[in-house]
């Protein structure tokens, strides 16, 4: 018989049976199986596809990192009060659909579907979650909502290395898209975009994706290496910690900011070619970090103390190390009070022929001041410029999380500001 060929399928369902009778032999019967099954460990818990949509916090800021991630920033076209709590009503709708699932309904097929279709006939969402957030200029003279802006919401400013183009920063309104594949939260943006086109108008946008090695489900924040090889985001808190996050993430207060976060959005080029043909202890240096292990220099594991006390001088990990600068306490979430959120990104090539890649950072605080203004204060000037230009992004406030079925987004605020509940009244 030719090895090559392939066996007959009554060669192969005899072959299967025989199997099948062995390994049935081979098994213990009655007790004895019970027992061993019961000495067996369990298996451990797959975690949740679905991200609960409501919440006293929005989901996609104290949840765990999943693979894909998006923002997408957006001017408003709505005119009036009352059309403004329309569209927040309305992004509560599709976000509420797109993050729990199920089958669009089906229109007749001499008008455009009711879906993209590139999931198919059904979502079946995967950790999706959609995290919208207000800029400055949401604040203005359009709605009467001045008196309500967050204190510290404000215009992103130009830092000393800086390179920011206008149409790549800020905007009314801002989307955090993030999902187990780049798949859902295009599907997730082109529903929203679909939904809203007398509303909203896209003003700039940026797809990332996080550092997982493979593994298609979700780690936790900072497991992940950004482009220039470096472990990222080990000095995060714990996002499991409640307190941690009261303390470092959520805005309290009376307000109707309880409950939402400060929002840091940069998008940063890094010059990868050159960064390829630095020596790797120069790179090292730069980090403060080994980059294989991401141990602090002279340290053995990613979540050592980097002792600086017993490194005054910088001898073990220079002064101008960014790990040092960042965080000069060296324990996770204490000098640097905010959560990084960030994803890696590639757009293609540059007119120069370089590669247009770096990364799409994000972070959470309750102080922007005492957060990333903090924190890149410290930065400037740090070595790593070489290698870095940021160009785009902006700040902006998170919402609220939606408390009800009867809640929309925004509610805490729009009802502070007024405006009425009945999202069909047209207010001036």
């Amino acid at each position: 018989m030719d090895r090559d060929q392939p066996r007959s399928p009554a060669r192969r369902h005899l072959l299967a049976g025989a199997a099948g009778l062995a390994a049935a032999a081979a098994l213990p019967s009655g007790g004895q199986a019970q027992a061993q099954a019961q000495a067996q460990p369990p298996a451990p818990a797959e975690a949740p596809l679905l991200i609960p949509f409501e919440g006293v916090h929005q989901a996609g800021i104290a949840t765990p990192q999943p693979y894909a991630g998006l923002v997408a920033a957006f001017d408003l076209l709505v005119e009036s009060r009352g059309e403004l709590r329309e569209l927040f009503a309305l992004l509560t709708d599709r976000a509420r659909f797109l993050t729990q699932g199920g089958r669009p309904p089906e229109l007749d097929p001499r008008f455009p579907p009711a879906d993209s279709g590139i999931l198919g006939p059904e979502i079946k969402p995967e950790r999706l979650t959609v995290t919208v957030s207000v800029g400055a200029s949401f604040f203005d003279e359009r709605f009467g909502l001045g008196r309500l802006c967050p204190p510290e919401l404000v215009a992103m400013p130009d830092f000393p290395n800086d390179a920011l183009e206008a149409e790549r920063c800020h905007g009314d309104l801002l989307l955090q898209l993030c999902a187990e594949t780049p798949e859902e939260t295009l599907h997730a943006l082109r529903d929203i975009i679909k939904h809203t086109p007398d509303t909203l108008s896209l003003r700039w946008k940026q797809e990332g994706f996080a550092s997982t090695h493979g593994q298609r489900r979700s780690k936790p924040i900072g497991a992940g290496r950004n482009l220039l090889g470096f472990k990222d985001g080990t000095a995060n808190p714990d996002i499991a910690d409640a307190a941690e996050m009261a303390r470092i993430v959520w805005c309290d207060g009376p307000g109707w900011m309880a409950g939402g976060s400060y929002q840091v959005v940069r998008l940063i080029r890094n010059y990868v070619e050159r960064w390829d043909r630095t020596p790797l202890g120069e790179q090292q240096a730069i980090f403060g970090r080994q980059r294989d292990s991401g141990a602090p220099l002279g340290r053995s594991d990613e979540f050592d103390d980097p002792a600086y006390a017993d490194d005054p001088g910088g001898a073990r990990i220079p002064l101008d190390a960014h790990i040092r600068l960042a965080n000069p306490d060296g324990r996770r979430g204490l000098a640097s009070p905010l959560i990084r959120r960030a994803f890696n990104y590639s757009n293609g090539a540059t007119l120069s022929g370089q590669l247009d890649m770096g990364l799409l950072f994000i972070c959470y605080q309750n102080s922007l001041r005492d957060g990333f203004v903090a924190v890149q204060q410290r930065l400037n000037g740090e070595p790593l410029e070489e290698y870095i230009k940021p160009f785009g992004g902006g700040y902006f406030f998170a919402l609220p999380g939606v408390q009800g079925p009867d809640a929309i987004l925004g509610d805490t605020l729009l009802r502070e500001a007024g405006i009425s509940a009945l999202p069909t009244q047209k207010e001036g």
